[in-house]
């Protein structure tokens, strides 16, 4: 460690006891501020640290500082410090490059002008920042003349007022006095940097004092027209408490800052949710909404299907409009007939009982009859193009009516077999009535969704199962035929007893 620093920390270490010696001892409570244009005293002491370049000792400084503020934290200051100095290498005030004599006696004084500022952190420690314009005036107890004895340059500062009372503190500050030699025989002509370390006492005279601050919100009691602010409320420069978001509770205290306007808060700021919907109390136009309700911007449930179940608690949203629901929102079907309760225009029907889209029974027609009784459907009018297999349109009717019958059991499993007559060979007829029996089984598979292509199959039979002779027309006529056959004709067990009731003309 260098000689030069250790002097500096020797010198901090002087001062740092009594720096904090002041600060110890300072109030605790707020203290009022000197504003306005007033006048500052300062007397100090402190100790000198010289660069190297410079031929003088560390030693002790005195002096006084006068300072004009222009409000509370700005101000310009003059200072003047004397030094009784000793020049080590000679009585030249820079380092020689050669040493020209012994250590001798001198006077150093030292002048500046400097602007001012502060920078409150609280009404108990103010650091400060300054700068200026600087001379030093040297003077040698050698008899031999020095030339110069005139120095000059830039002076900056930082330091820390501790406030002991409005008008009083403890001053502590390290200030950089440049320096430049403009000698051939200095060991250095670049700039010196030298450290006045200070510690004073600051006097303020004129002014205005602020009054005192009984509820501490920073607003002096002559001028607060809202006393008794609570503690960390943020005020206007009038001392009445600011809210920002209008709910009761002032800034600085409000844990819910951007309350919305209107919503009732509790003691800090926070809204209130009484049911727990996700509107506040206040903005809630339907309170005490039972708990898991879907509710809408104005806290009041909602119900997108009208069934009197809110949505929330609704367990089968999208219930038809007009129909009865349960407790959980669930359509009821007294009857079991597959048309809800309230939509259902035939309340009460028998078990079974195949009813229309209001509810109302409706009649069986003659194929489903033969279904029912004899576990399949012959359809002898399917028209096909002459020697082909391509279906007339004029034939779509009786398949819809097929079709529609087959989609209401969907576990059946169904042969679609196809028919001829003894015209031609057998060959040529079983290959015709297989191809014909394909097109029906594509054509109700690509009109009725519900047919599964896995439970039909399609059958040609040719001239292999005749019903009637193939000596005439007629005989003929009825061997022209597709059969839809059940396979599993279990399933229709049930439905045979429970139909038979609903045949046509009955």
């Amino acid at each position: 460690m260098s000689t030069s620093v250790k002097i500096t920390l020797r010198a901090v270490r002087r001062l740092l006891p009594a720096f904090l010696l002041g600060l110890i001892l300072l109030p605790s409570q707020a203290l009022a501020q000197v504003d306005g244009v007033h006048v500052t005293i300062t007397p100090y002491a402190g100790f000198t640290h010289w660069d190297d370049g410079v031929n003088l000792r560390d030693k002790p400084i005195f002096g006084g500082r006068l300072g004009l503020m222009l409000s509370r934290n700005i101000g310009v200051e003059a200072n003047y410090g004397y030094v009784p100095a000793e020049a080590i290498f000679g009585p030249t005030m820079y380092t020689p490059r050669v040493s020209v004599g012994p250590e001798v006696g001198a006077d150093l004084h030292h002048y500046g002008g400097d602007l001012l500022l502060k920078l409150p952190i609280s009404s108990v420690l103010t650091p400060y920042l300054l700068g200026g314009y600087h001379q030093i005036a040297y003077n040698s107890d050698a008899p031999v003349i020095v030339e110069d004895n005139t120095f000059s340059g830039y002076e900056v500062a930082v330091g820390v007022i501790g406030n002991l009372s409005p008008r009083v503190g403890m001053r502590a500050e390290v200030r950089d006095v440049t320096l430049s030699f403009d000698s051939p025989s200095a060991l250095s002509d670049g700039t010196q940097n030298n450290l006045f370390m200070t510690l004073g006492i600051q006097f303020s005279l004129g002014g205005r004092v602020e009054s005192d601050d009984a509820d501490g919100d920073g607003v002096p009691d002559d001028r607060d027209t809202c006393p008794g602010t609570p503690l960390g409320a943020l005020v206007d420069v009038n001392g009445c408490p600011i809210d920002g978001d209008k709910d009761g509770v002032p800034d600085g205290l409000d844990r819910c800052a951007a309350t919305p306007l209107g919503a009732k808060v509790d003691s800090y700021g926070c809204p209130l949710d009484s049911d727990k919907d996700g509107v506040y109390d206040g903005i809630d136009q339907c309170a005490n909404t039972p708990s898991g309700v879907t509710v809408d911007a104005r806290g009041c449930p909602l119900d997108a299907d009208g069934d009197g179940v809110p949505d929330g608690t609704d367990k089968c949203p999208n219930t038809p409009k007009g129909a009865t629901v349960d407790l959980a929102g669930c359509p009821t079907d007294s009857d079991s007939d597959g048309v809800y309760d309230g939509l259902d225009r035939c309340a009460n029907t028998p078990a079974g009982t195949r009813v229309d889209k209001d509810g109302c029974p409706i009649e069986v027609n003659e194929k489903e009859t033969e279904l029912l009784d004899t576990g399949k459907i012959t359809v002898r009018d399917i028209k096909f193009e002459t020697a082909k297999w391509n279906i007339l349109p004029e034939s779509y009717r009786v398949l819809d009516e097929v079709g529609n019958i087959l989609i209401q059991w969907p576990d059946l499993r169904v042969e679609i077999g196809g028919h001829a007559d003894a015209r031609g060979s057998d060959a040529y007829n079983h290959d015709l009535s297989h191809k014909r029996a394909n097109s029906v089984l594509e054509y109700l598979t690509g009109k009725f969704p519900g047919i599964s292509t896995s439970q039909y199959t399609a059958k040609g039979y040719g001239e292999s199962e005749p019903v009637a002779p193939n000596t005439t027309v007629e005989g003929m006529a009825k061997n022209r035929r597709v059969e839809f056959k059940v396979l599993n004709t279990e399933v229709l067990k049930k439905e045979r007893e429970r139909r038979r009731t609903l045949k046509l003309g009955e």
